[in-house]
């Protein structure tokens, strides 16, 4: 059968078609008559026709009967069935022949149904011409069309589809699917182009040149917007989370990845097994502050007040955060160290952050960091991950509902490093001013700026920070209280703040200033208040049950009745012995809670020179002990030439509690001293220093803590290592009256003056 190949031009059975003398000289046909049957063969690509072969064509065709040909040329032909062809042959004048088959249809839709279906289309089609200028002309065109394949191959000219999605009308059997195809294709473009239409009125109204999908959006949105107006509660995700990202200020990497979101988040459904996913990540950074707050200026007098409010004593602490805040007040921006707060347990440490940030009218976040071990737990999980979450740095910022607040990150000292990575490491960027900027939480996977963060940190010892976290703080030492400032502390702040906490009132109830005395002497054994703070607590409880149970005479909490309230002295702090025993002497020792008082006891017995070290002593304090024997060998040799005829026990009491650390050097060898002089270490002499080999006094750490705890054991002298003569500074005038303090450079200078 004679074959012409044609291009991005559907035929579907019962169509008649024109086509131009032009297009059928492009044939190659020599000449055609009326009544031939020819057969249209549809190419995949747009290619010359003499180079067409069997691979370039689709499998299915439609034949077609010439019915007339004018005078021109032109040619009228009308299509029968659709086609099968196998196989393609050119003649030696370029004409092109095929062997075709009959492609029957499956008429599988009721002849009324497709008429009434046909007529809703058609009706739609005149509906949608009216509105456009062409409409007149197209309404004589639909009005002629006779059946849905008029219709078809009239209009897919039109639609926005691929010359696939055509062929695929002619290659579907089913009449139902292939009306379905034509029914979807035709309402899809009206659809589109009223859309189109209504965008350029609206370009026109605002004179501006957009694009069509501009133009659909903004349509979009007036229309959501209005009925947001309307019915306020029933906004949607989507659309609540579109007002909150524009509105959020975020930085462009940030919006970007938050438009990612919600469009999978539009894609996906209520009902979409991510769904949830993606709105607790989009409601996680859109609640996040991302504008720069407004810069208030700082008080400098008004932060004084209320720190000196707040916070009694603590005078070279106070005076670093002023400076700080000085600082930050000239440069009228975030600015200097990051600040290490490092002291025993309830010294003020986190509570002065708390003070720092209503000096600076910001708001105000604490972080524990207390056994985090994972790195995750600081830059967040992957949102790879199930139940993946935002790293503790990114929650604090969500939490403070600001871009400055003060952070406090509380017990940095306390990070643990295992398989889950080191957090100490993830806490260096966060912590680096020059880094910080640009802060990625796995979460998010985007940069938050958190320069404008003023990062306060505190750990009861810096011995287990890392030194690279550790370089990037300033530390600032808080030695603890006296007694005389936890007596103001307890009298100004504690006590009142119990009062109102129990619902008593000052006039039912009196603290005599010999029981918060009494109560800090007998009671209580921290540097902080933390525990004075309980025990307050618990005279208030009991007096409150005195009350409610009728008591309507006036508490008063003396000394002599301290135990009703209390129950009997929860700590005994060891004092200094009364009486001098040759080779036991006082050392001093510093506690997670604050000083000590330590007794090194020494003692020889018969033996073969066996040495024995009882207490629970650390490896450092049992290398001093080997130090020590070696030193007072060396200093002694007439006194220690015996010494392998006895067996040699160092014991420090209280051997349930471990001990270590490098102070206790000189005390140990003035013990063994001692010992093998036979003179006895007056007990009201107390000394604390690590030793060396050559007999150098090496300086140690914790004075304040050791100094106080020396007052209370009622040690008269102290002797310190010389390098530590500095830290005096930080000590309590009131404890250094009580003491007399003298530095040291050698053991010998000990050796000499205490026996």
């Amino acid at each position: 059968m004679l074959t012409i190949p044609i291009y991005d031009t559907i035929l579907l059975p019962d169509v008649t078609f024109y086509f131009k003398k032009e297009v059928i000289e492009d044939w190659n046909v020599e000449e055609l008559e009326v009544g031939d049957v020819i057969a249209f063969a549809m190419l995949r690509e747009d290619i010359d026709i003499d180079a067409a072969t069997l691979e370039d064509i689709y499998p299915i065709g439609a034949s077609a009967r010439i019915d007339s040909i004018d005078a021109e040329g032109n040619v009228k032909v009308r299509t029968i069935e659709r086609i099968s062809i196998m196989d393609l042959t050119r003649d030696a004048d370029g004409t092109i022949e095929s062997e075709v088959v009959s492609r029957p249809e499956i008429n599988d839709m009721d002849a009324d149904e497709l008429k009434e279906r046909f007529e809703k289309l058609k009706s739609k089609f005149l509906k949608f011409v009216q509105n456009y200028q062409w409409g007149l002309w197209a309404r004589g065109f639909i009005l002629q069309w006779k059946n849905v394949n008029e219709l078809a191959c009239s209009m897919t000219g039109y639609f926005s589809v691929t010359w696939e999605e055509k062929y695929e009308i002619v290659e579907v059997d089913s009449q139902k699917e292939r009306f379905e195809l034509i029914e979807h294709m035709c309402y899809s473009f009206m659809e589109l182009a009223d859309v189109a239409e209504n965008a350029e009125l609206e370009q026109q109204a605002r004179n501006e040149s957009i694009y069509r999908e501009d133009a659909i959006k903004k349509q979009i949105e007036i229309l959501q917007r209005e009925l947001d107006e309307m019915h306020p509660e029933n906004i949607s995700d989507v659309r609540r989370f579109e007002m909150a990202i524009t509105e959020s200020g975020m930085n462009e990497i940030a919006e970007k990845e938050a438009r990612k979101v919600l469009n999978r988040m539009k894609q996906e459904g209520q009902d979409g097994h991510e769904y949830g996913m993606l709105y607790d990540y989009l409601d996680f950074v859109t609640s996040l502050s991302w504008k720069n707050e407004e810069y208030v200026p700082i008080d400098l007098n008004k932060a004084e007040e209320i720190l000196d409010k707040e916070h009694y004593g603590l005078k070279k602490v106070k005076s670093r955060i002023i400076q700080q805040l000085a600082v930050m007040a000239l440069n009228k921006k975030q600015s200097g160290s990051i600040l290490l707060f490092v002291g025993a347990p309830g010294t003020g440490k986190t509570s002065i952050g708390q003070s720092i940030a209503e000096a600076l009218g910001r708001k105000y976040v604490r972080i524990s960091l207390g056994g985090v071990r994972d790195e995750a737990e600081i830059r967040g999980h992957r949102r790879t991950y199930i139940g993946a979450m935002p790293g503790r740095i990114m929650e604090g910022m969500k939490r403070s509902g600001a871009s400055n607040p003060v952070m406090v990150l509380d017990e940095v000292d306390k990070l643990v490093r295992d398989y889950g990575g080191d957090p100490s490491s993830a806490l260096l960027e966060v912590l680096d001013p020059e880094q910080n900027n640009s802060f990625t939480d796995h979460y998010m996977n985007v940069p938050y700026d958190l320069s404008n963060v003023l990062f306060v940190c505190t750990a009861n010892s810096t011995d287990t920070i890392p030194e690279p976290l550790l370089n990037r703080m300033e530390i600032i030492e808080f030695p603890g209280y006296t007694a005389t400032e936890k007596f103001q502390i307890a009298k100004k702040h504690l006590i009142p703040k119990a009062m109102k906490a129990t619902g008593i009132r000052r006039k039912n109830m009196t603290v005599t200033d010999t029981a918060i005395k009494a109560i800090i002497s007998d009671y209580t054994m921290e540097s902080g208040v933390r525990g004075l703070k309980k025990q307050i607590e618990t005279v208030m409880r009991y007096g409150a049950v005195q009350l409610v149970k009728g008591n309507n005479e006036k508490i008063s909490v003396k000394p002599a009745n301290l135990r009703e309230f209390i129950g009997h002295r929860g700590i005994s702090h060891d004092i200094i012995d009364k009486k001098s025993i040759p080779g036991v002497v006082t050392g001093l020792a510093w506690t997670m809670a604050g000083g000590e008082i330590l007794f090194i006891e020494t003692k020889t017995v018969h033996g073969s020179g066996k040495i024995t070290i009882t207490g629970q002593l650390g490896d450092v304090m049992k290398e001093s002990v080997e130090i020590a024997i070696s030193l007072v060998k060396d200093m002694y040799p007439v006194e220690t030439r015996n010494i392998s005829k006895y067996d040699l026990h160092v014991h420090v009491p209280e051997g349930a509690v471990p001990k270590d650390g490098p102070s206790a050097g000189i005390t140990i060898v003035t013990a063994l001293t001692s010992l093998f002089t036979g003179k006895a270490v007056d007990p009201r002499i107390a000394m604390t220093g690590e030793i060396s080999l050559r007999g150098n006094v090496m300086p140690i750490g914790g004075l304040p803590e050791k100094l106080m705890a020396a007052v209370r054991a009622g040690v008269k002298t102290v002797y310190i290592p010389e390098k530590n003569v500095e830290d005096l500074e930080d000590v309590a005038d009131e404890v250094k009256k009580e003491l007399k303090i003298i530095p040291v450079k050698k053991i010998k200078e000990v050796i000499d003056q205490v026996m």
